[in-house]
């Protein structure tokens, strides 16, 4: 198992000094100056100069390589040309509300994927099997941005059960604890507080989650399928476990080594996808920080965001390395790896696992 997170540790290493080469060579091929933009519009060409000397973006770029990275061990992302605080703080600010859309995203997803996966699964070649792959199908093909508006037209505008934006109510405030409305409004003890933000996060939440479930109950399915066919499900059929046990005890768990996998990498692709949600349903994230940078030319602001969503798409993976480790025993054991936790249909039963055995 050490040896096994070891690996996962320098790849994790690897993969950030990656993103370090990225953005950097980001920085030198985006279009726009950016000491000129630290500088001002109204800056003279003196000025720039010496803001590009104050920056080192005067040096060659083999000079300025080992400073950036540097600079990035250090937590010093640059400064935003448009809020003129560091980026760091600035996404510090932003992330939090973010991370609070794609977590409720994410149970959604989880909530919904995952049993109609197991369904589809266990009706295989039916109908109901054909109807629930048709459904997230739909899911996946419907782009985001039109989902989120076709939601607030339908439950906020006609219906007015919630609301079209924002994320608390006008005029209620919540004082910022972890920077998440609905849990700061939880823990200063607002009850009203708390309902109004969860109602304000429930529709970008199901914007956001509509397109990831698709992929994970599609996951779910094949590898139930796989489950089930195996000759310890069959053991365990024989033995005489009820068919409920059978397909979530013995079953599912195996099922969701994969699933795991999946999930990780879609906590990344949805914090990069909280851009559009978090533009139609007018919330402070990272999402529109991203665009309100991209929209004023600030580079430094920019790729720190890149920067920042890459870091939590590591971290996700790490999470789902520790959680493999507990559902599948076999990568604990020397050798152990993702591969082999890919196959789920070929773990053993272990003994004495087989309850409500006929006797």
């Amino acid at each position: 198992m050490a040896r096994f997170l070891l690996r996962r540790l320098v790849t994790s290493v690897v993969v950030l000094f990656g993103l370090g080469v990225v953005t950097f060579l980001m920085s030198q091929v985006l279009p726009g100056d950016p000491a000129r933009a630290a500088a001002g519009r109204n800056a003279t060409a003196e000025q720039v100069a010496a803001v590009s000397a104050r920056l080192g973006l005067d040096k060659p770029v083999w000079e300025q390589f080992p400073a950036y990275l540097g600079n990035l061990l250090h937590g010093d992302l640059g400064t935003s040309v448009f809020t003129q605080r560091p980026v760091l703080s600035d996404i510090g600010d932003a992330l939090p509300s973010s991370l609070e859309l794609v977590l409720a995203a994410m149970l959604i997803n989880v909530a919904v994927a995952v049993p109609l996966g197991v369904y589809a699964a266990y009706r295989r070649g039916r109908a109901a099997d054909v109807a629930a792959r048709l459904i997230v199908l739909f899911g996946a093909g419907v782009p985001v941005f039109w989902l989120g508006l076709m939601l607030q037209l339908v439950f906020a505008d006609r219906l007015g059960a919630l609301p079209l934006t924002g994320q608390l109510g006008f005029g209620r405030e919540v004082p910022s604890i972890t920077g998440m409305t609905s849990v700061d409004a939880l823990l200063s003890g607002d009850p009203a507080a708390f309902s109004d933000a969860v109602s304000h996060l429930v529709l970008p939440a199901v914007t956001l989650a509509a397109a990831f479930v698709a992929v994970v109950a599609r996951t779910v399915r094949s590898s139930m399928i796989s489950v089930l066919d195996s000759d310890y499900i069959t053991l365990a059929r024989a033995t005489g476990a009820s068919e409920w046990r059978v397909v979530i005890r013995h079953g599912l768990r195996n099922a969701l080594v994969p699933v795991s996998t999946i999930l990780g990498m879609q906590l990344g692709w949805m914090l990069g996808s909280t851009v559009l949600v978090e533009s139609v349903f007018g919330r402070r994230g990272i999402g529109a920080y991203a665009v309100n940078a991209v929209l004023q030319n600030d580079l430094y602001a920019v790729i720190g965001t890149v920067l920042v969503i890459g870091v939590v798409f590591v971290l996700a993976n790490i999470v789902v390395d520790v959680v493999q480790l507990w559902l599948n025993p076999r990568l604990r054991q020397p050798g152990g790896s993702r591969a082999s936790a890919a196959v789920p249909a070929a773990e053993p039963v272990e003994p004495g696992v087989v309850e409500g055995a006929a006797t």
